[in-house]
């Protein structure tokens, strides 16, 4: 199976102006939320794993099996438990980027994807936070995995959904 990590990390910036500009097989989902609190309450909010759980679906049931408290900084290792359409599966995860209060990104090192790579960028807009998600992702056993592909699609979309939802919640918004 080929790597393409090093390529898409190396293009990842591209992929907004070019969004076909990424490898065969690769795809990528965007969105872009505007928070009405400023930027380092936000990525406070993102450096911390624990609050992975309270923003992801309840029907993953998502936990982390890393020992808390984590230090997140780059080369940071985090282990999950989760369901994934229902089948438990252990994910790792690498924090490839760190740059607070503006960025940071995570790579899957195992999990259910060939690749899945989440850059998260955070903006300030005048005392308000636009929070920027990038994921680009490929099914696995390629070509073959992508006769699911449009069913994950929308799962990562109702994934951010709920995301959007509880971010604002749990912020105060």
């Amino acid at each position: 199976m080929a790597d393409y990590s090093e390529v898409i990390r190396q293009n990842r910036r591209d992929h907004l102006a070019k969004p076909n500009s990424h490898p065969r097989g690769v795809h990528r989902y965007f969105e872009s939320t505007l928070l009405p609190f400023p930027i380092e309450r936000v990525f406070e909010f993102f450096s911390k794993p624990e609050n992975l759980a309270a923003i992801t679906p309840p029907e993953m049931q998502f936990r982390i099996v890393t020992p808390l408290p984590i230090v997140m900084g780059q080369g940071t290792l985090i282990d999950y438990r989760l369901k994934v359409f229902g089948f438990p599966m252990g994910w790792r995860t690498r924090i490839t980027h760190w740059d607070p209060p503006y960025a940071f990104a995570d790579e899957q090192l195992r999990g259910p994807y060939a690749l899945w790579l989440h850059t998260h960028n955070f903006a300030d807009e005048g005392g308000k936070t636009r929070m920027d998600d990038e994921v680009l992702y490929k099914m696995p056993l390629w070509p073959l995995g992508e006769v699911g592909g449009f069913l994950v699609h929308k799962k990562v979309e109702e994934i951010f959904r709920y995301r959007r939802r509880r971010i604002r919640e749990i912020l105060g918004a």
